[in-house]
């Protein structure tokens, strides 16, 4: 069989919908200023879809440090990969400012947290190695373990008691093949809002040997009393061997960095394949994460509005009686019953008729029969926001328990 032939007679669980999702559902335009009111088709909307946790995307400090670092240095600066020809001294700074500020010996800059993610993990285990991981991880997490040609053991999520089992496991297979065991979890996971239980899982070190490896992308900067993220906010930062974050999330912006002990960074800064074989961070996200960085430790308003806003809509939907699961984070997810076609006139009903634009998540991500929606409150929503919000909820929950949803056009045309 032709392999295009065979692609495209299965697109897929969300490709199969792109007809009549693309530039609405799927792919959609935002447009205007980042801020909490957007412009979508023309309408403006009140966005809870931006992982701009801060509020620091437009921020008048930040946006004249990107402008001034574009005009000095323009986007090429520096030329070729870091271990080339690519490396500056704004770079080693920021490194150092990063690892400083998660309680680290050194750090090291990545260009995308995605691809830092399955370089770390192809960096840190060979195929004597043993990677044991929380099933609620990441994507970028998921297709770094699937490199691995090792073997590999999930648990449940934040199941310890799990965990020490597939540790059981792994300990008596590296004891054949004299290799180690990396656990891998999140400090804050991004659909639940969840705490990865890291006390817990370091406490684990007192009976196993093992290294942990944490992406916090959505802890860092948010979790923490100085926003140092969720190992700070559980009080075992320390613990944790290999640190991860990304800048796409409080520091609103492009690239990542690792952090840990100066000699395991050391190990990976000669060994991320998806850094040595590429071009080094362009100088104005780096002077401009310097920036960020700088307002993350010396402007903590920032955090505390952000969680002013927290916990006003958290709050508020717990007191109206919605599910938003165990959060401990401001990952508020919304979790009603109904189909993939409810979502999608649920979805339309709540941008068309209430201005109200989140992200709606549905089968595969989670199980059938089952809708999240996924808000994102930052440091630059109101309090008015949060209030129009939930009223929005209450009445599209109203809709969706009495099916009215059932029928509506774009449902019939999801077939679901």
């Amino acid at each position: 069989m032709d392999l295009f032939e065979k692609l495209l007679a299965d697109s897929g669980p969300l490709g199969k919908h792109s007809e009549i999702s693309e530039g609405y559902f799927m792919f959609p335009k935002l447009e205007g200023e980042i801020a909490p009111r957007m412009k979508f088709m023309g309408r403006e909307v009140l966005t809870w879809s931006l992982n701009n946790y801060l509020g620091l995307a437009n921020q008048p400090e930040v946006r004249k440090a990107d402008a001034d670092a574009a005009a000095d240095w323009g986007l090429a600066y520096p030329m070729g990969a870091r271990m080339m020809s690519g490396n500056t001294a704004y770079h080693e700074q920021l490194e150092q400012e990063l690892a400083t500020f998660v309680q680290k010996e050194k750090g090291l800059l990545l260009n995308y947290g995605y691809q830092g993610v399955l370089s770390i993990i192809d960096a840190l285990v060979d195929r004597k190695d043993v990677i044991v991981y929380d099933a609620e991880s990441h994507a970028c997490i998921i297709d770094g373990v699937r490199l691995h040609m090792g073997k590999r053991f999930v648990f449940p999520h934040n199941d310890i008691e799990n965990l020490e089992k597939q540790l059981e496991r792994a300990t008596k297979l590296t004891n054949e093949t004299g290799g180690g065991i990396l656990v891998i979890t999140e400090g804050v996971f991004g659909m639940s809002g969840n705490l990865g239980k890291l006390r817990e899982i370091a406490a684990l070190k007192e009976k196993f040997q093992f290294r942990i490896f944490v992406d916090d992308a959505h802890g860092f900067g948010t979790m923490g009393p100085t926003g140092a993220g969720a190992g700070e906010e559980l009080g075992c930062q320390d613990e944790i061997d290999v640190y991860f974050s990304t800048f796409a999330k409080s520091m609103a912006s492009i690239g990542a960095f690792v952090a840990g002990n100066k000699e395991i960074v050391h190990y990976l800064k000669y060994n991320l394949r998806s850094q040595i074989f590429a071009k080094s961070l362009p100088m104005p996200f780096v002077i401009g994460a310097l920036k960020r960085l700088e307002m993350l430790r010396e402007s903590p308003v920032h955090k505390e509005k952000l969680w002013t806003i927290v916990n006003a809509l958290q709050g508020g939907l717990r007191e109206k009686g919605f599910n938003i699961g165990t959060t401990q984070s401001p990952v508020t997810p919304v979790v009603l019953d109904g189909t993939v076609g409810e979502a999608a006139a649920l979805s339309k009903d709540l941008r068309e008729n209430f201005n109200i634009f989140c992200s709606v998540v549905i089968y595969p991500v989670v199980p059938k029969g089952t809708i999240i929606l996924r808000l994102i409150p930052t440091a630059s929503h109101s309090l008015e926001d949060v209030a129009e919000t939930i009223v929005a909820f209450e009445a599209i929950k109203d809709k969706l328990t009495s099916g009215e949803y059932k029928n509506a056009e774009v449902a019939v045309a999801f077939g679901e």
